[in-house]
């Protein structure tokens, strides 16, 4: 199967970064495994400078790391490097690719001197990038600019499947707040699907091009899933990490307020695995959605970092995990998504999709629960109620409250009693669901997929 090379939006920034800092900083692009960051690299090299080296340090043999150690005569150290891998380096005009640089920390502490050289452009990529073993022993350089990668959002899959006029009339139609129509919401909606049973891992959506059979991206996305388990398994080798990911599907499925860590892991809470949850946020191929004790603008001031929702960095993923067990022929999920016919208690999955695609367009996540004593009876006699925000923005000075439903809706409960106890806060309210866009008094109800444009 020949790999393709997607546009991808992280190319402008890396641009940007070329012109600003000409030559004062590195360029670091972190992100998960497999999300294309190697790809992306060679070819902005390929592209934008007249040669480069790439060192590949999972397979960098001795010579080269011992190169290193002579880090402080910076003559012999690129005149070696060139002869080592036969290519010439102009000044200026030439960059060099430290690839998965993790795997390898004398080489990320020689940015420091080798970027006060000036004479040549660097570019690291990585991943847990924070891990203790990946950063022991050496000092971090301050002279990186540092920029995060996540699988192809929504815009980006459309480019890879020749649809890229299709996010234009998306785009305009969120800014002018126009409708649709319910013909052109559909056709939307199910391309949208096709992205979430996807995902937006390179390899997956090559798998579809290559192939257009749903078996073989599901395939491509265990293998994926295979990898990211066995490196969980590595930064801890109890097998914590890699129970609190694999359990993620089922955990959102319960509609609880929060990740429940005592009920995957026995005698467990949050705070008592604070490092370790750490390691995983840093693996990028999580998202977590912290709780907002108080929701006003600064969410981060106000969160509670032991409640947290936990959701998979990519929804492709997610749909294949929460099926690991099973062969993909029974993987419902697959089946009702294609069909439009996902059930209520399937909406997780949806809210999966929200997460990422809120995540990668540069935004955090926070959510907020709350409870409301209602009268039920002539008596007085009371009941309580829980709400939940499913998700919290800070735009201005002023906050957006989201909720998310997986299909059409008859009310939005949560969000007229936020409104109610927080009316002053409020910029805007929005309703995320699978229906054309219309306005209900004074909230946005959108599209799905329109939620990479806030």
């Amino acid at each position: 199967m020949s790999e393709k090379i997607f546009k991808r939006k992280i190319y402008e920034r890396m641009l940007q970064w070329k012109q600003e800092s000409d030559g004062q900083t590195a360029l670091l692009i972190k992100g998960a495994r497999r999300i294309g960051k190697s790809t992306i690299a060679e070819e902005f090299a390929r592209r934008e400078y007249d040669s480069y080296i790439n060192i590949d340090f999972s397979i960098a043999d001795a010579a080269v790391k011992e190169l290193f150690s002579h880090i402080s005569d910076l003559d012999y150290f690129f005149l070696r490097i060139q002869s080592l891998f036969n290519v010439s380096l102009h000044e200026r005009k030439s960059v060099i690719i430290f690839d998965e640089v993790q795997l390898y920390p004398p080489a990320r502490q020689a940015i420091k001197h080798l970027v006060k050289d000036r004479r040549y452009d660097y570019i690291e990529t990585g991943s847990l990038l924070s891990i203790k073993k990946n950063v022991k022993g050496i000092v971090i350089p301050s002279e990186e600019t540092r920029i995060s990668m996540y699988p192809l959002d929504f815009e980006e899959f459309l480019w890879a499947v020749n649809k890229s006029q299709t996010y234009d009339l998306i785009r305009y139609s969120y800014q002018n707040l126009k409708s649709l129509g319910d013909a052109v919401n559909r056709d939307l909606m199910r391309n949208f699907r096709l992205y979430m049973l996807i995902g937006g891992m390179p390899q997956a959506v090559n798998a579809y091009l290559e192939s257009n059979d749903f078996s073989a991206i599901d395939a491509v996305k265990r293998n994926i899933l295979e990898l990211y388990i066995d490196d969980f398994r590595k930064i801890d080798p109890t097998g914590r990490a890699s129970r609190l990911f694999t359990s993620i599907p089922a955990e959102l499925s319960r509609n609880s307020k929060r990740y429940q860590v005592g009920s995957v892991i026995e005698n467990a809470t949050a705070s008592r695995l604070g490092e370790l949850l750490m390691d995983m946020a840093d693996s990028m191929t999580v998202n977590f959605s912290y709780h907002a004790n108080d929701p006003s603008v600064g969410f981060s001031l106000h969160a509670d970092y032991d409640c947290f929702k936990l959701f998979l960095a990519d929804t492709g993923l997610f749909v294949t995990l929460a099926f690991m067990d099973r062969d993909y022929t029974e993987n419902v999920i697959y089946q009702k998504l294609l069909s439009d016919k996902l059930a209520v208690d399937l909406g997780y999955v949806y809210e999966n999709a929200i997460a990422q695609m809120l995540k990668s367009a540069g935004n955090e996540l926070f959510y907020y629960t709350f409870q409301e004593e209602i009268v039920k009876d002539e008596d007085g006699n009371k009941t309580v109620r829980n709400y939940e925000v499913d998700f919290l923005l800070s735009r201005k000075d002023k906050i957006c409250p989201i909720e998310v439903k997986s299909s059409g809706y008859k009310s939005h409960k949560s969000l007229d009693v936020f409104q109610e106890k927080f009316s002053s806060r409020i910029l805007q309210r929005y309703l995320l669901y699978t229906k054309d866009v219309r306005k209900d008094k004074d909230i946005f109800c959108l599209p799905a997929y329109m939620t990479g444009l806030f």
